[in-house]
């Protein structure tokens, strides 16, 4: 039984392989598109892609490749569009046979890419893109079907991935991710990440070919619903340092927000010390919204008015974000400790916020608006610094944990008194009297000055007592010294 199956399976494909051929030398009619139809239907048999022979390919090869030459030398007018609205049928239908013969198939793959399927397919669809018809679905159909091909054919071949990469790399595949078919996109993310490795991710570093990533994650930022272009970001792209460096360089403020908001995502995830993400990208931040980080006071000023002010603004929060997660009990960036400056950068920030916020009203200002909060008020009126602060203190508690060096900075540079004035309620800086009190427990820890100059500070009213009593602490007199001694927070 088994072996009359199997005759039957060879003697289907010599005849396919037999009708396809009889294409060739007729002129094309609807018929035909039966005949590839017929051919795709049963590509999708794995009995039958295991013994399809090698010259039923050639023949649909051959087919191919006139329908290339055809559309080439076709003029779209009335008299011509009936026949062009058929060799593009056809052209999608060959196609199919192509993607599904891929299916599980290293065999197949093989055998198209030596019989030249890939040069010709590439072909098709730079030239499907050139075709000017009102019908836009009669290209869509065939450049969907290409790309779909491609992506099989790819997918565990690596010598058809980089025969592939080869050809369509950059230009074809940024013309792929620009068409105007969601569809089409998606399927030309899926190749484009297939063929993605370490060293094809380092080309698309290289300036000239910084508009193929930048159009990925131009994707991510408008069109969220494709997976494949999140997916290579976080894949891919956070993990080298010199494509998110010139990536950033050349992005819009919307961008960079896009990315951070990736990495910061990224970062979260369960495993964040496998996270991918190169130390050079997170010293590459870090010295970024040192920077920048100026940009965000000129909130308090009303110049935000101007969209581009409010995005760059925009742009350093995010900074901040993504800085408090990559100092947040992750081992594998606590070099951040010590970069340069980060720490004196932000105690800065952090005083000129607090003061400006205290001069006048303004965005900076604490507020008392827990409606806002609640959603019973319109998000257009939500401050656009929201937590700025709160994340502020929360990094400098981060950069002083367990770091003696920190915590003494932070004391020379009247940090202490300044986090100390923020354990206060606020609304515009939801959890900021949690993060004071972490801030203030991680420059307390171990370090007798810091404990010595809160004391002082309380015994002259300028302390918030509450704080230190969240924390544990009361102060005591002994012998003309100012102690802090641990009692029980309930106490």
């Amino acid at each position: 039984m088994k072996q009359a199956n199997m005759a039957a399976t060879t003697n289907s494909t010599m005849d396919i392989s037999t009708t396809i051929a009889g294409i060739l030398n007729e002129k094309h009619r609807p018929e035909h598109l039966q005949v590839l139809k017929t051919c795709t239907a049963a590509l999708q048999d794995k009995e039958y892609r295991d013994v399809v022979e090698k010259q039923a390919f050639s023949s649909l090869l051959q087919v191919l490749s006139q329908l290339c030459d055809e559309l080439q030398a076709a003029s779209i007018d009335d008299q011509d569009l009936q026949s062009v609205t058929l060799q593009l049928q056809l052209t999608a239908e060959c196609f199919r046979a192509q993607r599904n013969s891929c299916v599980q198939s290293t065999r197949n793959q093989c055998l198209l890419r030596e019989l030249g399927f890939i040069d010709v397919s590439i072909k098709l669809l730079n030239l499907l893109q050139t075709i000017n018809m009102a019908d836009r679905d009669g290209i869509f159909e065939p450049l969907r079907c290409g790309i779909q091909f491609l992506g099989n054919l790819a997918v565990g071949n690596q010598m058809c991935k980089d025969d592939i990469w080869q050809l369509s790399f950059p230009d074809l595949l940024l013309q792929l991710l620009s068409v105007a078919d969601e569809k089409a996109v998606n399927y030309a993310s899926m190749v484009l990440h297939t063929c993605l490795d370490e060293a094809k991710v380092e080309e698309l570093s290289e300036p000239q070919n910084i508009q193929l990533a930048l159009r990925v994650m131009d994707l991510c930022r408008t069109q969220p619903e494709l997976d494949w272009t999140v997916i290579i970001a976080t894949q891919h792209f956070l993990k080298s340092s010199a494509l998110v460096e010139n990536m950033y360089s050349g992005m819009s403020e919307h961008e960079r927000v896009t990315l951070l908001e990736l990495l910061f995502a990224q970062l979260r995830e369960e495993d964040s010390e496998n996270c991918g993400i190169p130390s050079s990208v997170a010293r590459f931040l870090a010295s970024t919204f040192q920077k920048g980080c100026g940009a965000v006071l000129t909130l308090a000023t009303g110049s935000a008015s101007s969209d581009e002010v409010l995005q760059e603004a925009l742009t350093v929060i995010s900074l901040l974000d993504v800085l408090c997660e990559l100092t947040s009990d992750n081992r594998q960036f606590v070099f951040l400790q010590d970069h340069p400056d980060l720490l004196v950068t932000t105690v800065d920030l952090l005083e000129q916020v607090h003061a400006i916020g205290k001069a006048s009203k303004n965005v900076f200002s604490a507020a008392q608006n827990f409606s806002s909060l609640s959603g019973d008020e319109d998000s257009s009126s939500h401050s656009p610094v929201i937590s700025f602060k709160a994340h502020l203190i929360r990094l400098i508690g981060n950069l002083c944990y367990s770091n003696t060096n920190n915590q003494n900075k932070v004391r020379e540079l009247e940090g202490i008194p300044l986090i100390l004035d923020n354990c206060n309620i606020d609304s515009n800086n939801p959890f900021i009297s949690q993060w004071s009190i972490f801030a203030i427990r991680n420059l307390l820890e171990n370090n007798t000055q810091n404990q010595e100059l809160v004391a002082k500070l309380e015994r002259h009213g300028t302390a918030d007592y509450s704080a230190l009593k969240e924390l544990g602490f009361l102060v005591e007199e002994r012998d003309g010294s100012l102690l802090l001694k641990t009692v029980r927070k309930d106490s």
